[in-house]
């Protein structure tokens, strides 16, 4: 695995744990229940996995992206 991959899914974990605390608050504190309560939990599920592949995503899109520039330098100094 190359640093860039273990970044990305590191951060990414980081944000959908984020995203999940967000939507579960609610149910920790006893604001909802019923029906809403497990609408929250299935609310944080798809957040969580949607924060979690949108930050892989975004992280390994801009790592690719700057992957050509690199090699172009290197190529002139050649």
């Amino acid at each position: 695995m190359t640093t860039e991959t273990v970044f990305a899914l590191c951060s990414a974990a980081l944000y959908a744990a984020a995203a999940f605390l967000l939507f579960v608050l609610p149910v920790l504190y006893g604001w909802v229940s019923g029906s809403a309560k497990s609408g929250c939990i299935a609310a944080a599920g798809v957040a969580a996995a949607a924060a979690f592949v949108a930050r892989t995503v975004e992280v390994l899109w801009g790592f690719g992206q700057r992957a050509p520039e690199a090699d172009q330098r290197s190529a002139r100094s050649r």
